[in-house]
């Protein structure tokens, strides 16, 4: 994606942790759709590249929150108009209505994925 060999997982992480300050690394296999030990080595890699830094939280000792540095939100920033022109130029291949309709598919698919995951053992307290 440019932006220092960002990929798009890369990108997809940085655009959860930017939503959501402070978040667990549970609680971001849940945003992101990542599945645990994927995303544990995406963020030990970004944690290297000084994009996330990564304390333990208060609430629980063995849980991890999760909050961009500076050089995260700079290189997230410098992503963005990429990502927008590349959504731009996927969603264009459909005429207005289906396209309408396909943002709203995949967010339902989005939504019964979260469920799924919630149901099958994410502590949503982390």
């Amino acid at each position: 994606m440019g932006a220092g060999d960002l990929t798009p997982r890369q990108y997809a992480v940085l655009v959860a942790v930017s939503q959501n300050e402070g978040v667990s690394q549970t609680l971001l296999v849940e945003k992101t759709g990542v599945d645990r030990s994927t995303l544990a080595d995406i963020v030990r890699r970004m944690l290297k590249k000084g994009l996330l830094q990564r304390r333990r939280t208060k609430e629980d000792a063995r849980a991890y929150a999760v909050k961009l540095t500076d050089e995260g939100w700079r290189v997230l920033k410098a992503a963005d108009p990429l990502a927008k022109r590349v959504d731009e130029k996927i969603l264009n291949v459909l005429p207005g209505q289906q396209r309408e309709r396909f943002i709203q598919d995949l967010n339902l698919i989005v939504k019964s994925l979260a469920k799924l995951q919630s149901g099958n053992g994410a502590d949503k307290t982390e």
